[in-house]
Order: C-alpha cells, then sequence, then structure tokens
C-alpha cells in the first residue's frame, strides 16, 4: 500500500514548502549578513527541513545537531520535560544560535530547550520552525522565523512521522485518524 494513502489532506504543498523556505533563508541571510550562526537542528524530524534550509541561507553557517526528546507523556503530547539523547558538539558559548525545528507545537519543549540553551551563553537564540500550531501552545515561545501556521491536526510529511513512518513525504499532510487509533487498539 502507498502511504499517501494514509492522507487526508495535503495542508502544505512541495512547491509551498520550497518556496517559503527559499523566503526564510534568504531572511536569515540578511538578519546575520556579518555572523556565522550555528544552525541546531533537532532531531530527527527538522532534517529535511534543515537540509533544504541552509542551501537557501547565502552566508557561511554551522550545523550541528541535537537529539531530544520530552518524556512523561504520550506519543502525541509533550510533558516539557526534555532528555538530551545526542548533545551539540559545538561550543555555544558566545554564539549566535538558531534551533531548528519540524514543528512547535505546545511549546513546552522548544521553552525548555531555550531554557537550556541560555546557560551555555550563546550571544543570542533564535528558533526557526517549519510548522507552528498557535491553537495547541501552552507557553509562549517567540518563534523569529516560521515556514507555516497549521491547525490542531495530526500533521505529517516533510520530516514529520507517526511511529518513526511518514517523515518522506515531500509535502505536510493529515494523517487519517483511523491509522492511529488502529495504531492505538494494537499497542492498547
Amino acid at each position: 500500500m502507498d502511504m499517501r494513502d494514509d492522507v487526508l489532506e495535503v495542508l502544505v504543498s512541495t512547491e509551498e514548502i520550497q518556496k517559503r523556505i527559499t523566503e526564510l533563508g534568504q531572511q536569515i541571510g540578511r538578519d546575520y549578513e556579518d555572523r556565522n550562526p550555528l544552525m541546531v537542528c533537532i532531531l530527527r524530524g527538522a532534517v529535511v527541513f534543515l537540509s533544504d534550509l541552509i542551501r537557501s541561507i547565502p552566508i557561511h553557517v554551522m550545523v550541528d545537531f541535537m537529539g531530544v526528546c520530552s518524556y512523561g507523556g504520550t506519543n502525541m503530547d509533550s510533558t516539557g520535560v526534555i532528555k538530551i539523547t545526542r548533545d551539540v558538539d559545538a561550543n555555544v558559548a558566545h554564539r549566535d544560535v538558531i534551533i531548528v525545528e519540524d514543528i512547535v507545537d505546545t511549546g513546552l519543549t522548544m521553552k525548555a530547550l531555550v531554557d537550556l540553551m541560555k546557560t551555555r551563553g550563546p550571544n543570542s537564540i533564535e528558533i526557526c520552525t517549519l510548522l507552528s500550531k498557535p491553537q495547541r501552545r501552552k507557553v509562549d515561545v517567540d518563534i523569529k522565523y516560521c515556514g507555516f501556521e497549521v491547525p490542531n491536526k495530526f500533521v505529517i510529511g516533510y520530516g514529520l512521522d507517526y511511529d518513526e513512518n511518514y517523515r518522506n513525504l515531500p509535502f505536510v499532510g493529515v494523517l487519517k485518524p483511523e491509522v492511529y487509533e488502529k495504531r492505538k487498539e494494537e499497542k492498547g
């Protein structure tokens, strides 16, 4: 079965994503013109976004990766308590840091991550996310670079997954509810 059969609707097309990423890359290039920002990609979801984003940025950037998971919640909810599964190799002190994320949902994980990064002494920290779900926000987070605001639906594709699947869809779509309902029944 084609994984696209599990998609209820396409929210953001491949073309819309590429156009917006180019705009974000140009904006970052202007904002950091005489600096060399450190782009910290949050694994695994943001890898697809980062790879296209950095090719749209016309200035030098450094790239590093961080694995973060929130624990104590379910597969579909964040608790805001984070566990670092892979830390950055780069020293972030006195650097301009841009955290690159696939989606900011409740904001709990992102706030915890920003608070952690602040303890490491960077010059600045900004957030760049492909998607934002403001309807789900539980805490305020200042997102400087946002690709798209999306409704409170279960989104997949372009790096976003459900149970480690669908990351390779070239667009952002909504997962059919019966897919995750069936999975809940199998696990329950």
